[in-house]
């Protein structure tokens, strides 16, 4: 069934109903009675809460007559089946990215290929790479202190505890004190068929830790799919943890992603998400910068064609004195795609000497494609520096006529420069691979 022939519905629930919570929790038997009861109370907060409205300003601009929660299986045996008879595509960002000592291939929400291993020369030194599934039995207390630990603040609370209550599993990392893994950590999400998925990554860097995480979601053939993923991301003092994620779902999915970041005393964080599927995809972006010293790289990459439309939110929170934030969001547009940014920098009143920064521009590659920034500040300290701005403009006529004058066809013209405006954020990376991996995605949207 495609997007165009789908219908509103006007339940709350869609088909994400009691029947199919409760199927769920049989699913989950073998979990403790901690993390059930946390389910049940998401379930209710979810059930209870309407689907978005006009009038709701933290949905302002997005499309919501499409927003559909029927039509979904979420029963784990049919999605077995589906990735059994299904042929995986391998990304690009796993080809090229892996090549270190960790990976995890995960279908859905369905671990596959058995439990995931750490290298015997990481686990002697205490990093603990596993499933959600079981680290809620053999960690709980980091569970219990990290897992959705972030209030959503965005305006897709509903949405949020949708995935709690029906997250099935995902990757939990753990790097101790101390400890650096040289090479990126590969992590892979894939859907099939017309399924709910709801992936989920946890990763806590302790005190001086360091490590990269990158995260691939794809679909496998065209089929409409619904997911609704998060992770949380935990920098001790001192540590360095950067996380890269690309996002190719299939071109009839409704996605929702909610990232929280905590970032505490002379911590380094660097995200960078690069937004290219779905048909409908939002993006909801948190930063805690709660000790001093604390540093915040927040990224975006997005490429939109056809009738796309990518929604990001993002929200940086000071909360203690000396701390740096800066985002740069950058969007390409094309055909009738449309992109939404809405970004606000929280200062609280004893984070004195913030540093904070935000910018989202847009390349307009089309006369039809429509690009809505709202970047915002609420300051509540005194000695300050933010800043924050958002522009949209074409490519210029000059460098385009340029490049065409040289025998450069106007679609690889508008290739090229759009690469020119993408490279000030693929530049931020360190890892070559990974720029490279980066690279040959965002350049599968402009094949004919």
């Amino acid at each position: 069934m495609s997007a165009s022939t789908l219908i509103e519905t006007k339940s709350p629930v869609g088909s994400f109903t009691s029947e199919a919570f409760a199927a769920h929790l049989a699913s989950q038997a073998n979990s403790p009675a901690w993390w059930l009861d946390r389910k049940r109370a998401a379930y209710e907060t979810f059930a209870s809460l309407p689907l978005p409205s006009r009038t709701n300003e933290s949905w302002r601009f997005s499309t919501l007559a499409g927003l559909t929660l029927d039509g979904f299986t979420t029963d784990v045996d049919f999605i077995k089946e589906q990735i059994t008879a299904s042929e995986a595509r391998i990304s690009a960002l796993e080809l090229k990215a892996k090549g270190g000592q960790m990976g995890a291939s995960f279908f859905s929400n369905i671990p596959h290929g058995g439990p995931l291993v750490t290298p015997l020369e990481l686990a002697s030194r205490g990093v603990i790479f596993t499933t959600l599934s079981e680290a809620v039995i053999k960690h709980e207390d980091l569970l219990k202190a990290h897992f959705m630990a972030q209030p959503q603040k965005l305006g897709s609370e509903k949405f949020a505890a949708l995935h709690t209550a029906f997250v099935h599993d995902g990757v939990f990392l753990y790097v101790p004190r101390g400890v650096e893994i040289p090479d990126p950590i590969v992590i892979l999400h894939r859907a099939t068929g017309r399924m709910a998925v709801f992936p989920h990554t946890l990763v806590i860097a302790e005190e001086n830790a360091k490590v990269t995480v990158c995260e691939s979601f794809d679909s496998t053939g065209s089929a409409s799919n619904f997911a609704c993923g998060a992770n949380d991301l935990y920098a001790g003092p001192g540590a360095q943890l950067t996380y890269v994620a690309a996002q190719n779902w299939s071109r009839d999915t409704l996605s929702f992603q909610f990232n929280s970041t905590v970032v505490r005393r002379d911590a380094r964080v660097r995200s960078l998400n690069l937004h290219l599927g779905a048909r409908q995809a939002r993006h909801e972006s948190l930063s805690l910068l709660q000790g001093t010293g604390a540093f915040s790289e927040m990224l975006a990459l997005t490429v939109a064609e056809g009738a796309q439309e990518f929604d990001q939110r993002t929200l940086q929170i000071h909360q203690a004195p000396n701390t740096k934030s800066d985002l740069l969001y950058k969007n390409a547009l094309r055909d009738q795609s449309k992109t939404i940014f809405s970004g606000l920098i929280v200062v609280d009143p004893d984070a004195q000497k913030t540093d904070a920064y935000q910018s989202n521009r847009n390349l307009m590659l089309s006369d039809d494609a429509e690009a809505n920034s709202l970047p915002g500040l609420e300051i509540q300290a005194n000695d300050v520096r933010c800043t924050h701005g958002a522009t949209s403009s074409r490519i210029d006529p000059e460098q385009e006529f340029y490049l065409q004058s040289r025998g450069i066809a106007k679609p690889d013209a508008d290739e090229l420069l759009t690469f020119g405006f993408f490279e000030e954020v693929l530049s931020r990376l360190d890892n070559e691979p990974l720029h490279d991996a980066l690279r040959g995605l965002i350049g599968t949207k402009f094949q004919r």
